[in-house]
C-alpha cells in the first residue's frame, strides 16, 4: 500500500510528464522536429502555466521562442 504522500509525489511526477509531452508535441508540430536549440526551451517554458505557455508556443516563431526562452 503506497502512503498518501508517494501517492501525491507520484501524481506530481505524472503531471509534470503530461506537461512534459504536451510541450514537446506542440515544438514539433509546430516546426517538425526537435532540434538541440528547441530541447533547450522545453524546461524554462514548463515554468509557465499551460493557459500562458500554449499561446505563447502557437503564436511565436521559432527564433522569437529562442530569443524568450533560450538561454542568453
Amino acid at each position: 500500500m503506497m502512503s498518501p504522500f508517494l501517492k501525491g509525489v507520484n501524481r506530481e511526477k505524472a503531471k509534470q510528464e503530461g506537461k512534459r509531452l504536451v510541450v514537446e508535441n506542440l515544438l514539433q508540430l509546430r516546426f517538425g522536429s526537435l532540434d538541440k536549440e528547441l530541447q533547450a526551451i522545453i524546461e524554462p517554458v514548463l515554468a509557465l502555466l499551460p493557459e500562458e505557455f500554449t499561446p505563447l508556443l502557437m503564436q511565436l516563431s521559432r527564433e522569437e521562442l529562442i530569443a524568450k526562452f533560450g538561454r542568453h
